[in-house]
């Protein structure tokens, strides 16, 4: 028997993923069969595509991927389709204001899933800068977005950004 405490990090080359009937995400690892396999991020907000914890149905960890990007085309897709699943995150494609109303910050946003509205407190608590230009950003009833890289976008929510920021 393992040590619950010890993290065992998963060889790219003796794992495969794949899709099982229904949709379930599933694999052999190690040569075992796994008909149900949960994925979840270690580090969520910093490392989105490596240290992927692998676990089975009952949510028991068989180990860590260290990064997806060393899996076999398939494995990758379909661990990459998983986290999609699990981390639904709105990616902001614009930013069409942000405007500061009484004690509220209301930000009017355009994502890759239509527009939406975040209202916040205050900023501090409401932004996370985990690296790289990214912004992820959360309201007061816990919706969620987040900007791949603020730099990267238009002008005009480049110059509402700089004001927050």
């Amino acid at each position: 028997m393992r040590d619950p405490y010890e993290i065992y990090i998963l060889e790219p080359g003796r794992v495969l993923f794949s899709r099982g009937s229904g949709g379930v995400f599933q694999g052999v690892i190690d040569g075992k069969e796994y008909e149900e396999i949960i994925v979840h991020r270690a580090f969520p907000f910093l490392y989105t595509l490596q240290y992927i914890s692998i676990r089975d149905a009952k949510g028991e960890e068989i180990g860590v991927i260290r990064d997806i990007g060393q899996l076999d085309q398939e494995s990758r897709k379909e661990i990459e389709r998983e986290l999609q699943f699990r981390y639904f995150l709105p990616r902001v494609t614009h930013v069409e204001s942000v405007k500061q109303r009484s004690d509220l910050w209301i930000w009017e946003l355009q994502t890759n899933l239509g527009p939406t509205r975040l209202v916040m407190r205050n900023l501090h608590e409401h932004m996370q800068f985990p690296g790289g230009g990214r912004i992820v950003l959360t309201d007061m009833n816990g919706k969620r977005c987040e900007i791949g890289d603020w730099k990267t976008l238009d002008g005009h929510s480049r110059k509402q950004l700089r004001d927050v920021i």
